[in-house]
């Protein structure tokens, strides 16, 4: 015993005094329990979402119980939503509660509203348009909206987002959207979630200053439809971000048929207006244009898969300094891809049916379009000498 004490005191004369770090007590998250007590919500403390936001301090995590909740949900403060399994948002009767920073300023009736702020993240809820009561095209008709707002959007279902079969040619009903205006900013992720039965489109991000990362989705269009022509994605008009990972489908406007009597078109992802955005390791088929570069510049379509565009092309390219490369798109009804801009490059893509492998327009210099693989294509790459496709009004 006396040779490990004495071993003990030798130590501590090298080490000198030991000393003990106190303990820091770290706040816990506020949260606020949604639901009607009972045994499945016995922490219930408010009864509506609204309320619970309304309360809500900074930072809060408000846990939703099951249950279906009849409200319009406005959000102006960081905090998180999230339900748990079988959360169903389902207002009735929906009324404006904000106007566009588009240009026009058209009035906004959203589900769940996200205004001015940063940090608000929405999880595991059904966001349902079902009984939205309107009954004219405006005003147009959201799911959920970011307006100069951050935050995430993640295992989200948003169905339901239109208007009456009589009302169906209306420019109305975005699952989700995302906008920026008046020098404000909004930067906001898109993951794992569910979109179907939109009227207009999918997820939206448009604006100078929104930022979206949408990622690992599934789109669904409502398929054949003489009213609005639908969009899976769309990244427009100064809008800035990444489209990876999504499986996006079923965008078809009825009138389109054939090509020369085209006015509008339904595309699976389209980037319009947009610069510098990347299209990734997606999966988009049965549209009229697979993806859809749009008087855009600097997009980087890669590994992506295209099947069965109807009337126009699996990719198109109308811009400068795009890139298409690693891509396998099968079966389109005129070109794998199209070219209409000056120094894209096409590359290593896996084209299996199509009138055209390649079509790229007359009049556009510095294009390369090397190491392709064409199955099945009546002509592999032409670059017409005359108009083209005139009539079209995408070209």
């Amino acid at each position: 015993m006396r040779q490990i004490f004495s071993s003990v005191a030798a130590l501590l004369l090298v080490l000198g005094p030991i000393t003990v770090a106190p303990q820091i007590a770290y706040a816990a998250t506020p949260v606020i329990v949604v639901g009607t007590k009972s045994a499945a919500c016995p922490d219930a403390q408010s009864s509506t979402i609204q309320a619970a936001v309304d309360a809500a301090s900074p930072g809060t995590v408000i846990r939703i119980c099951p249950g279906t909740y009849p409200e319009q949900v406005s959000i102006t403060k960081p905090l998180s939503l999230r339900g748990e399994n079988g959360v169903v948002i389902e207002p009735s009767n929906v009324v404006m509660n904000t106007t566009s920073t588009a240009p026009g300023a058209a009035s906004l009736a959203a589900i769940i509203l996200v205004k001015d702020t940063t940090d608000v993240d929405i999880q595991d809820v059904i966001v349902d348009g079902t009984n939205n009561g309107l009954t004219a095209c405006g005003p147009d008709f959201i799911g959920v909206l970011y307006q100069n707002a951050s935050g995430e959007v993640k295992r989200v279902a948003v169905r339901n987002v239109k208007l009456s079969p009589s009302l169906n040619g209306c420019q109305s009903g975005s699952a989700i959207l995302i906008q920026s205006g008046g020098g404000g900013m909004s930067v906001v992720d898109v993951e794992e979630s569910s979109i179907h039965d939109y009227q207009k489109n999918g997820i939206t991000a448009n604006e100078v200053r929104t930022e979206a990362r949408i990622e690992n989705n599934v789109v669904t269009g409502v398929g054949p439809t003489a009213g609005a022509a639908q969009n899976g994605i769309q990244i427009g008009f100064g809008a800035e971000g990444s489209i990876s990972r999504n499986s996006v489908a079923n965008h078809i406007w009825s009138p389109c048929m054939p090509l020369e009597s085209c006015e509008f078109k339904a595309v699976d992802i389209l980037v319009t207006h947009s610069d510098d955005v990347s299209v990734e390791h997606n999966v988009a088929g049965v549209s009229q244009t697979g993806i859809d570069i749009d008087i855009a510049n600097h997009a980087h379509v890669a590994d992506n898969q295209v099947f069965d565009t109807l009337i126009f092309d699996g990719i198109e390219l109308k811009g400068n300094d795009n890139d298409a490369r690693d891509n396998s798109i099968t079966h389109s009804d005129q070109a794998g891809v199209f070219i209409k801009g000056n120094n894209n490059d096409v590359r290593r893509n896996r084209i299996n049916e199509a009138a055209f492998g390649v079509l790229k327009i007359a009049g556009f210099t510095g294009n390369v379009i090397r190491n392709n693989d064409f199955s099945n294509a009546l002509v592999s790459v032409q670059d017409p000498t005359g108009q083209g496709s005139k009539a079209s009004p995408y070209r």
